[in-house]
């Protein structure tokens, strides 16, 4: 979609439909350029309490002077406004723009920007691109007919500018559709070749990438048992994608590590079949990996950026791993399995291992690791584990920016006593309760010395039910990261 922005109400007039956000305080003096048959109107709508103002509220207007509609949608407490509002606000609208067959809106951006709120004309242009994503393999009609969008503003900005912030917009949303996409893919065509074969599609949106990859023979050379471990139930080979972003000479990288299960049966462990399809999703944190050195890639970001993706299947099988099997790490360190179904820590620990030759400043590593996150946290925030209080601020101030919401568990030294055995240096579960904390601490065993956070993403990965889908989260959050840091 093409966006232009315009100080001028003739550009505005030319769009078909005209968009005006309104707080619940019924604030309405940003108005401009609609004739007074529309202002009347929605002045008597608000009288008569028909418009709250409310999120998901929208009233529709006919402007025959200027031959367009004009819809006001609701943008709730102008106090709570944030990014993560104005997503959900515009999401709302748009959704119903969508099932039209307009081709063109102007949006009027002077009561939306602010930047207390951490909304800029950025985020604006981010969240209407990002209601654009359609499923690229469902074959439908249903496309998008939308193809322009002119935002409308009192202040003046120079085209260069508009252009540069356009641009970061849809490169962010676009590594966003891209996590999205390969969460959607259905596991039978979406496996770790597969992965490898997207992440190397990349070299095409910048030249400075670097994609490369190790295969079985030179994970086990390496001493990756653990990672091993899980792909040995499964026909389908694993594959540790590494894909490298050094525009900067003698400067430290920041490394993503992302979960790329891309289909979890729970191997010997067996999950029950009630929901089993949404295990397609436990390739989430790879996806976003993926999405993240797109748009770094894209924005052309003067940042040193790696992404790991650890990538592998976990099936059943005569060669699969059993509970009560020992192996041996990358680093070193032995793991009993107790629990073939807690198989993203194993692939992880291994990768977190291999992201030390990086040499890197911050490590964060993300996994759809565990359902007792869902289960504590639910569907609204990620889980963040960290023993640094440093890097867990910084993620903290990306979180708030960013509208993508995380909260901080503790990883106090207790947890750490629940994965000790008799059998091997650690086991790969802890007790019945704290889950989450326990994977986290697995995880912190071989990220001693490093600034290293976990996010676990097992609840904001997907969305269920009439939207079911991959959310692409938290891909802006780590953009965000990278950018600030």
């Amino acid at each position: 979609m093409k966006y232009k922005y315009s100080t001028s109400s003739k550009n505005e007039h030319k769009a078909q439909l005209h968009l005006i956000g309104i707080f619940n305080d019924k604030n309405i003096k940003h108005i401009s350029h609609v004739n007074n048959h529309v202002k009347k109107a929605l002045k008597n709508s608000i009288d008569l309490c028909n418009f709250m103002g409310e999120l998901n509220d929208h009233r529709t207007f006919d402007d025959t002077d200027n031959n367009q509609q004009v819809i006001v949608f609701g943008l709730g407490d102008k106090s709570h406004f944030n990014q993560r509002i104005l997503n959900r606000a515009v999401s709302g609208i748009m959704k119903r723009i969508h099932k039209t067959k307009i081709t063109s809106i102007s949006l009027n951006i002077d009561n939306l920007i602010d930047d207390k709120k951490n909304v800029d004309l950025e985020a604006v242009i981010f969240a209407i691109d990002q209601t654009q994503y359609k499923y690229c393999h469902k074959s439908s009609n249903d496309k998008v007919t939308l193809k322009e969008c002119i935002i409308n503003g009192t202040k003046k900005i120079k085209d260069i500018d508009f252009k540069k912030i356009t641009a970061n917009a849809i490169s962010i949303s676009q590594g966003m559709m891209l996590a999205k996409d390969l969460g959607n893919t259905p596991p039978n065509i979406c496996n770790p070749n597969y992965l490898l074969k997207e992440a190397k599609k990349l070299k095409s949106v910048n030249k400075m990438l670097k994609i490369s990859s190790l295969d079985e023979s030179k994970m086990k050379s390496l001493g990756m048992g653990s990672f091993l471990s899980v792909s040995r139930g499964s026909k389908q080979p694993a594959q540790l994608i590494i894909i490298e972003y050094m525009p900067l000479k003698n400067e430290k990288p920041i490394v993503l590590v992302g979960k790329g299960i891309t289909f979890d049966t729970g191997g010997i462990s067996l999950k029950p079949s009630a929901k089993m399809d949404e295990m397609k999703y436990d390739m989430s944190g790879a996806g976003s990996v993926m999405g993240v050195m797109k748009a770094c890639a894209q924005m052309k970001l003067k940042k040193n950026v790696i992404g790991i993706l650890a990538c592998a299947e976990n099936m059943p099988g005569s060669q699969a791993s059993r509970p009560g099997d020992v192996v041996t790490t990358m680093s070193g360190i032995t793991v009993e399995i107790l629990n073939t179904d807690a198989e993203g820590r194993l692939v992880l620990c291994d990768a977190l291992t291999y992201s030390r030759k990086f040499k890197p400043k911050y490590v964060i590593d993300i996994a759809t690791l565990t359902g007792a996150c869902l289960v504590g946290l639910g569907k609204y925030p990620s889980g963040l584990f960290s023993k640094s209080d440093k890097i867990s601020k910084l993620i903290e101030k990306s979180s708030e920016r960013t509208g993508d919401r995380v909260w901080r568990l503790p990883l106090y030294d207790d947890y750490f006593d629940e994965i000790k055995t008799n059998f091997a240096d650690i086991q790969n579960i802890g007790g019945r309760y704290g889950g989450a904390i326990t994977a986290a601490a697995f995880l912190a065993k071989f990220t001693e010395g490093l600034e290293w956070a976990h996010l676990d993403i097992a609840g904001t990965a997907w969305d269920e039910g009439a939207n079911k889908g991959s959310t692409g989260r938290p891909v802006s959050l780590l953009i965000d990261f990278v950018r600030s840091n």
